[in-house]
């Protein structure tokens, strides 16, 4: 399948560069499968659409400030950091820039030294890895250095990180949001599950590889990068049990997605606790074995996310939705609105 199949004409000015005060004000655009319907709400109103024994995915990754800036232990050169994943206790695969001056053996230094990194190998795909050294605690040496690693298209600063974490965020370990979630509140969860739709968390630490463009005309040859995922024993049983009362399964998000279908894809349909690293590339024709219905974020035009839903939703649909999106100007990616797939 040609990578042009799923592009179309985003204005830059719908890509959203803040996150709306009132995370459930967002808009919500519905897509019914089988109706072939598109209509309009907003993210409030989500419980109308979800019936009691349905169950939400959420993803539970917390998103680490993550990009460091410090300079050359030797010249004083500025260099970025940016954390992709731990490898070791203290050695985590990163992202340099300029990555051709950071060689094996170079010392990188943030914080007048509180925080100082060692290249000790260089990736084949141009990234590094390194060694930190600190004193005391490195996730709280990470909160008073890092910042928040925003998309490269957002231009705006972000003055509350908690805006970029969704509000069920627990588990340290992802380089960007899981943003379907950041739609949600402690509220809209509560009315939720008292309105008999259950919750379930599964971990997936998302790596910049999900939004790696695709640099191949056939997307049959595009390589996802592996990232992290864990599900445990308690989530499983539910998910079989929602399963065989006859419930949807609604996964929040794309990496619940990949999560959720990496592991039926592994035992034959059914979940079970598992932990490994998953490359799975969806896109059409793929068959569903886990979930029933999403809901996403808009993705950018050529992205292997747009290609995720159009696996679910149908090429020719989505790309519908996504124009009827522009239109009426929905506002698009991170901090943008949310489409439901039922």
């Amino acid at each position: 399948m040609d990578i042009n199949d799923f592009d179309f004409d985003l204005p830059e000015e719908l890509i959203a560069q803040t996150p709306l005060q009132d995370r459930t004000a967002s808009r919500l655009l519905v897509l019914d499968r089988d109706k072939q319907t598109i209509t309009h709400h907003h993210f409030a109103d989500i419980s109308a659409f979800l019936q009691p024994g349905d169950c939400l995915v959420l993803n539970d990754t917390k998103v680490l400030p993550a990009r460091l800036y410090g300079s050359k232990q030797d010249t004083g050169g500025k260099v970025e950091v940016l954390l992709l994943h731990q490898q070791d206790k203290d050695e985590w695969e990163v992202l340099a820039k300029p990555a051709k001056k950071i060689k094996k053996g170079t010392v990188i230094t943030f914080g007048e030294g509180q925080l100082t990194a060692t290249c000790i190998e260089v990736k084949e795909h141009g990234g590094r890895v390194v060694r930190f050294d600190y004193q005391g605690i490195f996730l709280e040496v990470l909160e008073q250095l890092g910042e928040m690693p925003l998309p490269p298209y957002i231009k705006e600063q972000l003055p509350d990180r908690d805006r970029y974490q969704t509000v069920y965020a627990k588990e340290e370990g992802s380089a960007a949001a899981p943003t379907a979630g950041l739609h949600f509140t402690k509220d809209l969860l509560d009315i939720l599950k008292n309105n008999g739709v259950e919750i379930a968390f599964i971990t997936l630490h998302v790596g910049l590889g999900t939004f790696r463009p695709v640099s191949v005309d056939s997307i049959e040859d595009h390589d996802m990068h592996a990232e992290f995922y864990h599900m445990t024993e308690a989530t499983a049983n539910q998910l079989n049990r929602i399963k065989a009362d006859g419930g949807r399964i609604i996964s929040v998000g794309t990496t619940s997605t990949r999560t959720l279908e990496t592991i039926t894809r592994d035992n034959q349909g059914v979940f079970q606790q598992a932990s490994g690293w998953t490359d799975i590339f969806i896109y059409p024709p793929y068959h569903f074995t886990a979930i029933d219905g999403l809901i996403t974020n808009f993705h950018l035009p050529k992205s292997t996310l747009i290609m995720l839903v159009s696996a679910l939703a149908g090429k020719e649909f989505t790309l519908k939705a996504y124009q009827e999106a522009i239109d009426n100007r929905y506002r698009f990616f991170s901090f943008g609105d949310a489409m439901l797939i039922l």
